[in-house]
């Protein structure tokens, strides 16, 4: 379930965990990207820090070791874990973890925590479980690899990143940052990952728009899903869909479709619909010219007004800034 983060007081603070044969660029991108992540005070958003299985140093595949300030329990205080890519090791290898570090991922995300991985650190949320049935990337020279040691995660190589929610993957190296810098956008918007894109010296999209690199997420069917509603709602945002046409369309009662929904996506039917409308208009805004009533009606919040009132409570910005500090000068009158 994806927060909203932005609205915390307090840093929120992220994990990197590192494993042995850790990429040596995917280990320091959180902490530069993140660290640039400021209010108009200067205050930073988020506390980055490093942990490895036991507080042991790992080798990095740069030369160098790594020593942690922190074991496998700075995971239990994360709000956002991070998963650098590796090299070598049990999970690109063999498909496998550590017992304890398979047992705190998995214990981190089943409270909630959101979980990304850098490049091969795909590997790792995969031999963790988390994965499965679940869209994902990883770099692309390792797609084969991946496919036949995980063939029930949904790989898209082709795409930079891919936001499932409480679980982000991306492809290889710099495409961590455009994670990085996409997560930021969400938490704070597009002004703090525009400046933070800025003080890191790289863009804050990748040339022909960064919406275009985000795999929407489908989620898997089966019969006693809500998967094939979900879907076809995400196709009907523009209408008034209301609980009863949901759960009809799922051929469910509205009591058992509520509590297969929330089970399925952490999520009421309302606040999803919700989500899914507020993204979908932030889509629009960023890769089409519709004027902002439009823009509210095809994602079903019927009024200028009450898409204004949406992304200001969700990002704390009005559409046509929102569009102003996204897109690119020369894409906006």
């Amino acid at each position: 379930m994806r927060k909203n983060r932005a609205m915390s007081s307090r840093q929120h603070r992220i994990a990197v965990l590192a494993l042995d044969h850790v990429v040596g660029l995917d280990l320091g991108t959180p902490s530069q990207i993140f660290g640039t992540a400021r209010d108009s005070d200067g205050h930073q958003f988020y506390r980055v820090d490093a942990c490895t299985p036991g507080g042991l140093p790992v080798r990095s595949t740069a030369g160098f070791q790594m020593v942690p300030d922190h074991g496998l329990e700075l995971l239990e205080q994360a709000d956002t874990i991070i998963v650098p890519g590796v090299h070598a090791g049990p999970a690109l290898d063999e498909g496998v973890l550590e017992p304890e570090v398979h047992r705190a991922l998995n214990t981190a995300y089943a409270r909630g925590v959101r979980i990304m991985s850098i490049c091969t650190g795909a590997f790792v949320l995969a031999a963790a479980g988390l994965l499965d049935g679940r869209p994902a990337t990883t770099h692309w020279a390792y797609a084969e690899q991946f496919r036949r040691r995980h063939p029930d995660v949904r790989l898209s190589p082709e795409v930079l990143f891919v936001d499932d929610g409480n679980l982000l993957t991306s492809a290889g190296v710099a495409a961590g940052i455009d994670l990085c810098l996409h997560v930021i956008r969400t938490d704070h918007g597009s002004a703090v990952a525009n400046r933070s894109a800025r003080r890191c010296v790289v863009p804050p999209w990748r040339d022909g728009g960064q919406a275009q690199y985000i795999e929407r997420p489908v989620p898997r069917v089966s019969d006693a899903s809500t998967a094939t509603t979900r879907q076809w709602a995400q196709q009907h945002l523009h209408e008034p869909l209301t609980l009863r046409q949901l759960a009809g369309h799922a051929s469910m009662s509205v009591r058992t479709f509520t509590r297969r929904f929330r089970a399925e996506t952490g999520l009421s039917p309302a606040r999803w619909l919700l989500q899914q409308r507020t993204d979908h208009a932030r889509q629009l805004l960023e890769t089409t010219d519709l004027p902002v009533d439009q823009v509210a009606q095809q994602s079903g919040f019927g009024t200028a007004a009450a898409l204004r009132q949406q992304l200001h409570q969700h990002i704390g910005v009005s559409p046509t800034a929102y569009r102003r500090t996204f897109r690119h000068p020369a894409q906006v009158d």
